[in-house]
C-alpha cells in the first residue's frame, strides 16, 4: 500500500493545546497540537455526524460537542459512552515548519 504525505498547515497555525480542521480531498481531518507534538485523526465523530474540532481538547483527549463522547487523539481509542468505535489516526511529521499528514493508499 502506498503512502502519500500532504502538507496541511504551517506549524504556527495550530497553537499548543488547540486543534484545526482540514480537508484532504473528501476526508475531514483534525490536526492537534499537544505540547508541540502534532497528531491527526478523522474529524467526524464515530457516533454522530459532528466535527470533533467543534468540541473540546483536554490534553490528549478530544470531546465531541454533540453527545460528549471522548477519544484519545494519540491512539484514536474511544474513551467513554456513547462512542464505542475508535477514530482513524494518521501519522504526522514536520517538514520546514509545515505539518504534514500521511494518508495510506491515497
Amino acid at each position: 500500500m502506498s503512502e502519500v504525505w500532504h502538507s496541511v498547515c504551517a506549524r504556527d497555525e495550530v497553537q499548543a493545546g488547540a486543534m484545526l480542521p482540514i480537508e484532504i480531498g473528501d476526508m475531514h481531518i483534525a490536526v492537534y497540537n499537544v505540547d508541540d507534538e502534532y497528531f491527526a485523526t478523522d474529524n467526524i465523530c464515530t457516533h454522530g455526524f459532528a466535527l470533533l474540532t467543534d468540541g473540546f481538547l483536554d490534553g490528549d483527549s478530544v470531546e465531541c460537542a454533540l453527545h460528549g463522547g471522548c477519544f484519545n487523539i494519540r491512539t484514536g481509542k474511544a474513551l467513554c459512552e456513547p462512542v464505542d468505535v475508535d477514530l482513524r489516526t494518521f501519522r504526522t511529521r514536520l517538514v520546514d515548519d509545515r505539518v504534514e499528514v500521511c494518508i495510506d493508499g491515497a
